[in-house]
């Protein structure tokens, strides 16, 4: 279920807030299909509903466990040689049925939101460096994941419009 961020309230509510908006609103784009219709492209893109939800997995916990709380990445992220297959989120996405596609990510929310509420301060820095060396912080991580999850949101407007007509939020 979708709820409107608070229009008040301190920081870490807020931005926690609109980041589950936006992962409820792409959750929402994959309401009742199919694992076909999920793994289905849209040509010129190859990107599919399912590659983007799983993708979107693999963000928060690659920033929120590994890079920011320095913990070694969850399975099924641990064994991946993305070096060999750099698109495996993407690929591995189109086997897996809907409700286990949606439930790994859910479970990456989860465990971001647990490195938020453990970390407790939007100036607490990153284990990991970003790649120019510097560390970054809690509020920087935070922006980052709404940032990219409501981009993403946009682009599952659009695939979810091609795959059966559904449009709005």
């Amino acid at each position: 279920m979708r709820t409107d961020p608070p229009e008040t309230g301190d920081e870490t509510t807020v931005l926690t807030a609109y980041l589950t908006y936006q992962r409820e609103t792409v959750l929402l784009k994959t309401d009742g299909l199919t694992r076909e219709q999920l793994a289905q492209p849209h040509p010129p893109s190859s990107l599919t509903l399912a590659g983007l939800v799983y993708h979107l997995a693999l963000v928060e916990e690659s920033w929120a466990v590994e890079r920011f709380a320095g913990r070694p990445m969850p399975g099924p992220w641990d064994g991946v040689d993305w070096d060999a297959t750099p698109d495996w989120e993407f690929d591995r996405a189109a086997t897996l049925e809907p409700e286990e596609l949606r439930e790994r990510y859910r479970e990456a929310g989860r465990r971001t939101d647990a490195v938020v509420a453990a970390a407790g301060d939007l100036d607490a820095l990153s284990v990991e460096p970003l790649r120019n060396g510097n560390r970054f912080s809690l509020r920087w991580m935070l922006l980052h994941l709404v940032e990219e999850t409501a981009r993403h949101a946009g682009h599952a407007d659009l695939l979810r419009e091609a795959v059966d007509g559904t449009v709005g939020e």
